[in-house]
């Protein structure tokens, strides 16, 4: 099907979407014509953006705080609630090839209900750049005698060039650093078990600094609230896991191990990351007193030192400090831009392109990085959970449950203008009271028992009233039209997207069939982001 090209003078053509090798498809699905990585590809490159050294910062801190037996169970709870409600989440985005955002849009929010949960994310990811910017920038500060204003400012400007260039940049980057990665972060934690053995048990016996029992379930769930702030995590997964090649039987076993792995499995590999974390930090407590514990650089050149020389030890710590910053840095960058854009242009009906918000993100991070974040970790991340487990929570239950168990919504995702009303009270709702509630809690309004619990809240709180808002509303506000007007449907019998090619009659650009809708306005078939851009 063709459509000619008009002038529409209610709608801004977007331009800059046309160079999609900058543009990655922002607002958009990811068409076929695009796909050609190999599920292990999109699964290493997914998983490459996890090397973030925040993750020993966090071990570390909660380690010193709550002690070791504390410390473990609150990682392996956060652990298993992050690969519960990921898992859903990474197999919508593979299979239908859309973000975060465009699977909330249709899982419970509408159309700009999924503004506030874009914002939400996009927080994740400066918060997280700033975080791993000063681990960068302590790492410069130690190894290279660089004043840290100017570490961070470094760590910001070096990840530009390879953001700009999306996927296909990153997922080159990713491939390639990652053996490396991997060998600098085992490789000196590995040789110090073998060398102290010792140090496993006085490990495990650890108490803290904190005056918690060893087995304390406030100690438990304030150290989860930490590590669930990591939740948001999957939408970064995400942003990789939509450039999955389409369900195949011949691919079918590969394309399952790809997204469980680069999906809700990124988390099995973090929280192994954080209790070597608390290791490493107790491991420098009652090794080398005085020195800040919680500070990766710190540990791993403690580790490295044990097996080798002082300045090569110093340089392979810093190295994997930068090595490691890059990787998540570059997704971190990215996936903010991605959310960022996505947000202001539903609101303002104009699409500056994706690389204006790459800088807008980094300016953010970097004001954050300046102000010390990392001085106060702990609060910020605790504080932020509660959002993050709220959103997350609602759209993994309502795709679980009020699609595929109550059927109250089509299996299909659906995130076009026209098609979804603005608000769906389904997922506001449950939102809102499951952050409102457990904030509450954070801040102590419910007195101090339940500060602890705040996590806990904002979980149970969003299970429970997604399905029950469902129920209420009979699923009415999912769907605005039952057709968007072209009579080939969009996914085939499997489910899997149609890749038929269809003229967009404003723009002139070749989409496939998931991204397009007839317009009755504008008389042809309309791209789902000249929809957006419709004044």
């Amino acid at each position: 099907m063709q459509n000619q090209p008009m002038q529409d003078t209610f709608i801004e053509k977007p331009s800059s979407a046309a160079n999609e090798t900058l543009e990655d498809y922002t607002l958009r699905y990811a068409p076929y014509s695009f796909r050609r990585w190999s599920p292990k590809v999109v699964a290493i490159t997914a998983l490459g953006g996890i090397a973030y050294l925040a993750d020993f910062s966090i071990g570390a801190s909660i380690g010193m705080t709550y002690g070791t037996t504390n410390a473990i169970f609150s990682i392996l709870f956060a652990a298993l609630i992050i690969f519960l409600t990921g898992l859903p989440l990474a197999y919508y985005a593979a299979r239908y090839n859309i973000d975060l955002d465009l699977i909330t849009r249709g899982a419970g929010f509408g159309y700009f209900g999924s503004v506030l949960t874009s914002i939400i994310f996009a927080s994740f990811t400066f918060i997280f750049f700033a975080l791993e910017g000063s681990i960068m920038a302590q790492g410069l500060l130690l190894g290279l005698g660089i004043p840290l204003w100017m570490g961070y400012l470094i760590s910001t400007i070096m990840v530009i060039p390879l953001v700009i260039y999306g996927m296909k940049a990153l997922s080159t980057l990713q491939v390639w650093t990652t053996p490396i990665w991997l060998i600098l972060m085992i490789g000196p934690v590995a040789y110090l078990i073998y060398q102290e053995p010792e140090l496993v048990s006085q490990f495990a016996a650890y108490a803290g600094n904190g005056g918690f029992a060893a087995i304390d379930v406030a100690a438990i769930m304030l150290g989860a609230g930490i590590c669930l702030s990591l939740i948001m995590q999957i939408g970064e997964q995400i942003d990789y896991l939509r450039f999955m090649p389409a369900k195949t039987k011949e691919n079918s076993k590969s394309w399952w191990i790809a997204v469980i792995s680069a999906g809700p499995g990124w988390v099995i590999l973090g929280a192994i990351k954080q209790i070597i974390g608390a290791f490493l930090g107790f491991y420098l407590l009652t090794k080398i007193p005085g020195v800040d514990s919680t500070e990766p650089v710190q540990q791993f050149n403690a580790a490295f030192h044990d097996m080798l020389p002082g300045w090569l030890a110093l340089a392979l710590a810093v190295i994997l400090v930068v090595i490691s910053q890059i990787k998540i840095n570059v997704t971190n960058a990215y996936s903010g831009s991605l959310a960022w854009t996505s947000a202001y242009t539903r609101i303002s009906k104009h699409y500056p392109g994706r690389i204006i918000f790459v800088l807008v993100n980094l300016a953010i991070a970097l004001a954050l990085m300046e102000g010390n974040m990392f001085a106060v970790l702990g609060k910020i991340l605790g504080f932020y959970s509660n959002f993050a487990i709220a959103w997350v929570v609602v759209v993994a239950t309502d795709i679980a449950i009020n699609k595929y168990v109550l059927k109250l919504s089509p299996k299909e995702p659906e995130y076009r203008r026209d098609m979804l009303y603005n608000i769906n009270p389904v997922g506001m709702v449950a939102f809102l009271a499951a952050a409102g509630l457990s904030i509450a809690a954070f801040f102590g309004l419910f007195g101090s028992f339940l500060a602890a619990y705040s996590p806990l809240i904002a979980l149970v709180v969003a299970f429970v009233l997604t399905p029950v808002m469902g129920l209420v509303t009979g699923g009415k506000y999912y769907i605005k039209q039952e057709h968007d007007g072209i009579k080939e449907p969009r996914y085939d019998a499997e489910g899997t997207p149609v890749a038929t090619v269809y003229s967009c009659v404003v723009c002139d650009e070749a989409y496939e069939r998931p991204d397009v809708m007839f317009s009755h306005k504008h008389s042809g078939t309309i791209c789902s982001l000249c929809k957006t851009l419709d004044k």
